[in-house]
């Protein structure tokens, strides 16, 4: 029997929606905008987008979001963290004594790269998903300044981490669903598909 299509959510309190939304469909998921708790019980994958984290830590704390997250994150729920995402799903942030949802064992520095008008895109080295180099869009991007034990490193830019992996947890500092690009969707699948499978074999078992 084929694989189902996996059903990943994209949290629609603030950020990059529409266009998570639409490069998730072209790498070949269901994609929903979620923002109630009930939703999560639907879905195979979570994306936390770009976005401003401390506004949407107090909007996931309000919508009762923040706990059934967790919650599920470390059951096995596949979650990407894009930019602002990063820092939601952190360890703490550099400097900051800001809420966070600590799922993944990284220290993070705000707005790392610049404000505003020192957005760039960048050609990033990323051996996870091939050899050709990914035009990524840094805009106020964080960098990555502690890695735990548990975290893989997946990408750089002028020696600090712009993308991790730590089992079912990914982040990425920059924002791959501005561009035609869909590899680091398409990974974020693979994480998806290899849990979907992980259940199986439990529930099998």
């Amino acid at each position: 029997m084929a694989d189902r299509v996996p059903a990943i959510g994209v949290l629609a309190l603030q950020g990059d929606v529409e266009e998570h939304l639409v490069a998730l469909r072209r790498a070949g998921a269901q994609a929903h905008a979620v923002k109630q708790r009930d939703q999560l019980d639907e879905l195979d994958g979570l994306v936390i987008p770009g976005g401003e984290s401390t506004t949407v830590m107090k909007l996931l704390q309000r919508f009762g979001l923040a706990s059934p997250i967790v919650e599920r994150v470390r059951a096995g729920l596949p979650l990407w963290g894009t930019c602002m995402g990063m820092i939601v799903a952190s360890h703490d942030v550099a400097d900051l004594k800001q809420p966070t949802l600590d799922v993944l064992d990284v220290t993070v520095r705000r707005n790392a790269f610049g404000r505003q008008n020192e957005s760039a895109e960048v050609d990033l080295n990323v051996p996870a998903i091939g050899a050709k180099p990914f035009a990524a869009v840094f805009i106020r991007a964080p960098w990555v300044e502690r890695v735990g034990p548990g975290v893989e490193l997946l990408a750089s830019r002028e020696g600090h981490g712009v993308m991790v992996r730590q089992g079912n947890v990914l982040a990425t500092s920059f924002h791959p669903e501005l561009g035609g690009d869909t590899r680091i969707h398409e990974y974020f699948l693979s994480i998806v598909r290899e849990a979907l499978r992980i259940g199986k074999r439990s529930t099998a078992a």
